[in-house]
């Protein structure tokens, strides 16, 4: 059984927790940088980015999940997350975590009206189609050639990977399908 850490500041946190302990595993809500210790995995939400960074320095909790992924703590970001996790945001503002190498344009495919799902299989992670929601959705404009591209919609990066780093534009935790959560936990078990 691994212990996943879910950074539960703002955003879809309950969903993940949800799916993490129907798979069999623990989940704990992050809220406080002594919670980061002995995590086998973490993952950062979809919600608002912008505020996730301004509380991630708040609570003190930035410089330690930093040095955490740094030294090889397994992390997926999804939406939010992966702009919280990128190295470089597509505009003026100034990165979060600036962790994987990857340039990331916030609300990529527009605001709430232009969310959208689709069914698509990607290729490495599941034999089936999966369900992928996009809610004012980021996609990754430019990466390092040390990030591997996961898959594409419609010509954009939406999941890509490097070294212990997942980032996807989708909300998996938002469906009832868990083929990325598993593939989130298999990561973790090759990395460990």
């Amino acid at each position: 059984m691994k212990k996943i850490g879910v950074l539960a500041l703002q955003g879809a946190f309950k969903e993940h927790i949800k799916i993490i302990q129907s798979l069999g595993h623990e989940a704990i809500e992050i809220r406080k940088a002594e919670q980061l210790e002995n995590l086998d995995g973490i993952i950062l939400p979809g919600g608002e980015s912008t505020a996730m960074g301004k509380l991630l320095n708040d609570f003190q909790i930035k410089e330690v999940l930093v040095d955490k992924i740094n030294n090889g703590l397994p992390v997926w970001g999804t939406c939010a997350g992966m702009i919280l996790l990128a190295k470089e945001l597509d505009g003026d503002e100034d990165a979060h975590l600036k962790v994987m190498d990857i340039k990331v344009r916030r609300n990529a495919y527009g605001s709430q009206l232009d969310s959208f799902v689709t069914k698509e299989v990607i290729k490495g992670i599941s034999e089936k189609e999966i369900p992928m929601v996009f809610i004012r959705a980021p996609y990754i404009v430019d990466m390092d050639e040390k990030v591997d591209m996961l898959h594409r919609v419609d010509g954009n990066i939406v999941a890509a990977r490097q070294k212990n780093m997942i980032a996807t534009s989708f909300h998996p935790e938002l469906t009832d399908d868990t083929t990325f959560h598993e593939y989130f936990i298999n990561m973790i078990k090759e990395v460990k």
